[in-house]
């Protein structure tokens, strides 16, 4: 059984970096991909930005390049995303996710809890 655990969301300023980290376990060579997702309130969740576990390839959705990354630890099975120059409109619940299919930024087959992110004006 796959779990996602996330951790590292709060309340930053504009302009302000946060990290966010999941820890995955149960996973095996039968997963694709595993990535950041975000939800605004009343919308879909929408991919930010994942890893393939195979290679390491990341994909990271093009608006978004300049201020976000994403890194894998194979040895601590843990993913993160590392974002700069945050704005009020990056409020959001930030989601991990694992895909069993590629794209690895599509329909993914496991979530984690989710982790609020708020940024202040």
């Amino acid at each position: 059984e796959v779990k996602l655990v996330e951790s590292g969301g709060g309340l930053v300023q504009a302009g302000g970096s946060l990290r966010l980290s999941c820890a995955a376990s149960g996973l095996t060579f039968h997963h694709y991909g595993i990535g950041w997702f975000r939800q605004f309130p009343g919308k879909e969740r929408e991919p930010l930005s994942c890893i393939r576990l195979n290679d390491g390839k990341p994909y990271i959705e093009e608006s978004l390049s300049g201020r976000f990354t994403i890194s894998w630890d194979n040895a601590k099975n843990t993913v993160s995303l590392q974002m700069h120059s945050l704005k009020p409109e990056d409020t959001a619940i930030y989601y991990c996710a694992v895909t069993d299919r590629e794209p690895c930024y599509y329909n993914p087959a496991y979530w984690g809890q989710g982790t609020q992110v708020t940024v202040s004006s």
